[in-house]
């Protein structure tokens, strides 16, 4: 029998650039390890206005850039099912963190993205978010990309461990 498969779900504002970019990259390295069956990995965004779009095409790049494919179809956080089946819910800022506590997520599982960075680890909350690279340049999004990397990695270790 195989043990249950643990639920991540990655949130940001939209849908369309951090989430499903930090999708794709703990995806990827779920697979290089080997433990890709051991979860259940999506994405969404606590707003509405993109339901339906595709990824970012500047995510989409950055990922192709990294040797990733981004398919994306962007969603909007549905808290009777997300809550219920996703075991750590992943928000990219403080704020997204926030929405998820305030529509009914269990706070114990509630976690903030850049909290699993290793290298961040005596930064104050505050201190830890993911910039939202919407509205600036290209540069934004080479710069979410590596902050989610090494999030990822640390989230995996973590999962792996626990």
């Amino acid at each position: 029998m195989h043990a249950p498969r643990r639920g991540v779900l990655f949130v940001c504002l939209g849908n369309i650039c951090r989430s499903p970019l930090a999708r794709v990259i703990f995806e990827d390295l779920a697979i290089r390890r080997g433990v890709a069956d051991r979860f259940e990995i999506d994405s969404c965004g606590t707003g509405a206005w993109h339901v339906g779009a595709g990824a970012d095409p500047r995510s989409v790049q950055i990922a192709q850039r990294y040797g990733l494919t981004l398919n994306h179809c962007a969603r909007q956080l549905n808290p009777d099912e997300d809550f219920e089946r996703f075991e750590l819910l992943i928000g990219m800022d403080q704020s997204n963190c926030t929405t998820m506590i305030e529509r009914g997520a269990p706070q114990t599982r509630v976690q903030l993205m850049r909290s699993f960075d290793p290298t961040l680890a005596r930064e104050p909350a505050h201190r830890i978010d993911v910039p939202d690279p919407y509205y600036g340049g290209d540069d934004g999004f080479d710069a979410v990309y590596h902050m989610l990397r090494r999030a990822c990695e640390g989230l995996l270790e973590h999962s792996i461990r626990s």
